[in-house]
């Protein structure tokens, strides 16, 4: 994990002094102060898929290249195997595995998510993004807190919601929850 994050944050330098980009319009961007970006930019600051999700729509990069510094060659389809996706650690909870990573110019971006379990007095961290969002968890439970509404997802159960609303997950019972996730 460590070793991926710091590659994407190497990428993000790259990209701001490349772009001559100053570093405060990228924290502004990214709704975080100068130090935690330039933490961010070190591997030392936690990556969120909003984040560089918003970097990517700013500055016309496909949000491959930031998470696995390859740009897609496909255009008219591409097959993701089972457990065969790029996959991204944010931290110890969330694991993304990209669906797509390899189609140039898609519209939405699938994931599956891996969210671990935590323990219940660990403060949860909500992220907000541009555009919308789909969920629907394939296995376990969890717990999903959009703005100020709390909501329990059960396997089967999905939701689609303004992803521009701040928004978390957290697995329940003790078990990983296992989810697709199209942020569109």
């Amino acid at each position: 994990m460590d070793d991926t994050i710091r590659q994407i944050g190497e990428r993000l330098k790259g990209l701001r002094e490349v772009l001559d980009i100053p570093a405060e319009d990228m924290a502004e961007l990214c709704g975080v102060s100068l130090d935690t970006y330039y933490n961010m930019e070190e591997g030392s600051g936690e990556l969120s898929i909003s984040n560089l999700q918003k970097i990517s729509k700013r500055y016309g990069i496909a949000l491959d290249v930031l998470l696995f510094g390859e740009e897609p060659h496909m255009g008219s389809y591409f097959l993701t195997r089972k457990g065969q996706g790029m996959s991204v650690e944010r931290h110890a909870q969330y694991r993304y595995q990209s669906l797509a990573s390899g189609f140039r110019g898609r519209k939405a971006e699938p994931f599956i998510v891996l969210v671990e379990p935590r323990n219940d007095d660990t403060p949860l961290k909500k992220n907000a993004h541009e555009g919308q969002e789909f969920n629907v968890v394939a296995e376990g439970c969890m717990e999903l807190t959009l703005g100020k509404k709390v909501l329990i997802l059960n396997e089967g159960d999905s939701i689609y919601f303004d992803a521009s609303q701040p928004h978390c997950m957290r697995a329940l019972n003790g078990k990983p929850v296992k989810l697709l996730a199209v942020i569109i």
